[in-house]
Parts: structure tokens; C-alpha cells; sequence
């Protein structure tokens, strides 16, 4: 990794608050989170941009939308991170996690499992996609509003993964995802 983060002694407003967070949390400072308080302003923005999405979708669709985006770009800072989050948000079970991580999407409901379809594609080939992509989320009961923070949800974990992917940030252990877990979601990623 080429950039220098922050020292823990050099930080102050939101990526003190970030640092705070992850030390609380977990015990220590995440790679991706030192990495991210070098722009603290585009993290808050992007956590803000985030709690619009959420509102209208839910954790549940979130997450979905999250993982089916980093399964496709290949990110195992959001595999892992985002699978924890969605074991603690019960989203997924462990095994339904570890399912995802093998292509078997059956732990998300009927309509999530639409979702992760969509933020595969759009995070594949965005520029294929047709009405028909919509039209799949709107036959399972998405709204309109819904559809565009489903999209927004796979831009925006475009963005981040592939901005880790790029400046090769090191991935961490996430504690809370076992290490069976981690091993299938991380094996096929960089």
C-alpha cells in the first residue's frame, strides 16, 4: 500500500470518531479504516449517502445489495465485513453466509436473492442492463424509490470496494466471522 494513513494520535473529528469505532468495537483500527481517514469528509459523505439508502430498503435488501456487489468485483474487505454485518443483523445465519460465499443464495429471502442478482449484474456489466433488471425487482415488490437505493446501494459498495481494491489495502481478520466462513468467502478474491 503506497499511501500512509493517519497515526491514531494524528486524527481528530470524524476520523477520530472512525478510529474511536473500530477500537471499541473490535480492539484495534481496521486497514480500510486508516485508509479512509485520509479524506474523512468523502467517508462521512458516503456514510450519509448510505443511511438515505437504508431508510427506504432496510438492513435486509442493504445488505443483500452490498454483498452481491462485492461477490462480483472481488472484494474481501466487504465480503467480510458485510457478512458480519449481516450475521449480526440476522440478514444470514453462518451457514447461509458461508452458502453466498459458494453461489448459494438461499439464505436471503426470495426478493434479497432478486437484489444480489441485480448488484451482481450492475456490478459486472452495468451497461447491459435494460428495464428488464427493474422490472425483476419490481415483479418481487420493489417500489420505484426502493429500485433507485437498490442501485445506489451497489454503486456505492462499487465505489468503496474498488477503491480499497486499488490502493491494495490489506485485508484484516474480522472477528465475529469464523474462520471457516472467512476462508470460503475470501477464497476466490483477491
Amino acid at each position: 500500500m503506497i499511501v500512509t494513513p493517519p497515526s491514531a494520535e494524528e486524527v481528530t473529528g470524524h476520523a477520530a470518531s472512525m478510529y474511536d469505532r473500530d477500537t471499541q468495537d473490535d480492539g484495534f483500527v481496521f486497514a480500510h479504516t486508516q485508509v479512509m481517514a485520509i479524506n474523512p469528509e468523502a467517508h462521512e459523505a458516503f456514510e450519509s449517502l448510505v443511511k438515505a439508502i437504508v431508510a427506504s430498503i432496510g438492513i435486509g435488501v442493504y445488505e443483500a445489495a452490498t454483498l452481491g456487489a462485492a461477490r462480483a468485483i472481488g472484494s474481501a474487505h466487504c465480503l467480510l465485513a458485510h457478512g458480519r454485518k449481516a450475521l449480526r443483523a440476522g440478514v444470514l445465519d453462518d451457514d447461509g453466509l458461508r452458502a453466498f460465499a459458494h453461489h448459494d443464495d438461499s439464505g436471503f429471502s426470495e426478493s434479497e436473492q432478486a437484489v444480489v442478482r441485480f448488484a451482481e449484474r450492475l456490478s459486472a456489466d452495468a451497461a447491459s442492463m435494460t428495464d428488464a433488471d427493474s422490472q425483476a425487482l419490481r415483479d418481487v415488490g420493489f417500489t420505484d424509490r426502493q429500485i433507485v437505493d437498490i442501485t445506489l446501494a451497489a454503486a456505492a459498495r462499487n465505489f468503496f470496494s474498488r477503491a480499497l481494491l486499488a490502493l491494495d489495502v490489506p485485508v484484516d481478520v474480522v472477528p465475529g466471522v469464523s474462520p471457516k466462513t472467512a476462508a470460503a468467502l475470501t477464497a476466490r478474491v483477491r
